[in-house]
């Protein structure tokens, strides 16, 4: 069944809503970088605290750092929103960053080349961390063919926009989440292309795996397109070094167990891309996106119980080991 149109107030909203982000667009590429990147930070920094995804970074923290000291929280929590502001203030300057190459380093740069040269198709992973569309950027300037997977703008006009946007840093190749894109996906792989993915977000129906020590749903469709076609995972991370400045790091490849028990491998395969996730958390922890809701409503309730001083039953299959 076809979805409705939206009505001409709707559009009208819309519109709106992209002569707002033009004027903000216009603003910022008026100023220096770190000026950018520094406002938005200290923006975000400030307001953050007052809205209601506050609580959510509050339980995610809780619930991977049980034991933290109340200051240190505090600090990682007004860092967090730091970091994110910073990114949210980038990104519609992202080409004006990539175009000085003195801003962002790359470790592990021969392993792109190779990925370049057709030591592929690999499956990109990575996660929310600090402004993660340099890793985007990075990638398709290496030479590597790869479409770039994202979540488009409610807004059919920004979206336009974001597009633009992405065009002027190199990244031509769209894979946008849902039926279509997997399609457009598995049609790029066949081709020899890679994928780039994001797998550190909650995705009802996922496999359950463990995160930090609690059981988590995982997207498996990195770990199915790398079966599925014999790739390895490539991960990545980006790290930020100083204010509008980067460092972005090509991590060993994954190489995935082909046991013939397809469900078997797909979960050990998730299981790795959590435990690679966790790692990454653990090394910057102000720089993972704390804002999502990562684990399912009981692992909440559990912890908030727990806390209250009531007893709680162990969860099926928790531990607290990695994956």
């Amino acid at each position: 069944m076809a979805e409705p149109r939206p009505s001409l107030a709707q559009h009208l909203l819309w519109r709106l809503e992209a002569l707002a982000f033009d004027i903000f667009v216009g603003l910022i590429r008026l100023l220096p970088i770190d000026v950018v990147s520094d406002f938005g930070g200290w923006l975000v920094k400030t307001i953050g605290p007052l809205t209601g995804t506050q609580r959510v970074v509050e339980r995610n923290i809780a619930l991977v750092f049980p034991d933290m000291a109340p200051d240190e929280k505090a600090r990682l929590i007004a860092d967090q929103w730091e970091s994110l502001g910073r990114f949210f203030f980038e990104h519609p300057i992202l080409d004006r960053i990539i175009r000085e190459p003195s801003r962002v380093e790359v470790v592990n740069a021969g392993r792109l080349a190779e990925i370049a040269q057709g030591a592929g198709p690999v499956v990109f992973i990575s996660g929310h961390f600090s402004n993660m569309e340099v890793m985007s950027a990075v990638i398709v300037n290496s030479g590597a063919k790869c479409q770039i997977t994202y979540r488009a703008a409610n807004n059919p006009y920004i979206e336009q926009r974001f597009r633009k946007s992405r065009f002027r840093y190199g990244v031509r190749d769209f894979a946008p989440k849902g039926e279509e894109g997997a399609r457009d996906i598995l049609k790029g792989l066949a081709r020899g292309e890679s994928v780039a993915l994001m797998n550190d977000q909650k995705y009802n129906g996922g496999v359950a795996a463990p995160f930090f020590g609690h059981l988590a749903h995982t997207a498996p469709g990195p770990s199915k397109f790398a079966l599925r076609f014999g790739a390895p995972l490539q991960p990545m991370s980006v790290q930020r070094i100083r204010k509008a400045r980067f460092r972005v790091v090509v991590h060993e490849p994954i190489h995935l167990a082909e046991t013939g028990d397809r469900a078997a491998d797909l979960e050990a395969a998730v299981r790795q891309v959590n435990a690679f996730m966790e790692a990454r958390v653990l090394e910057r922890p102000h720089e993972w996106w704390w804002v999502h809701k990562r684990w399912p409503n009981e692992v909440y309730k559990k912890r908030a119980d727990k806390q209250a001083g009531e007893p709680i039953s162990a969860h099926p299959g928790e531990n607290r080991g990695r994956g």
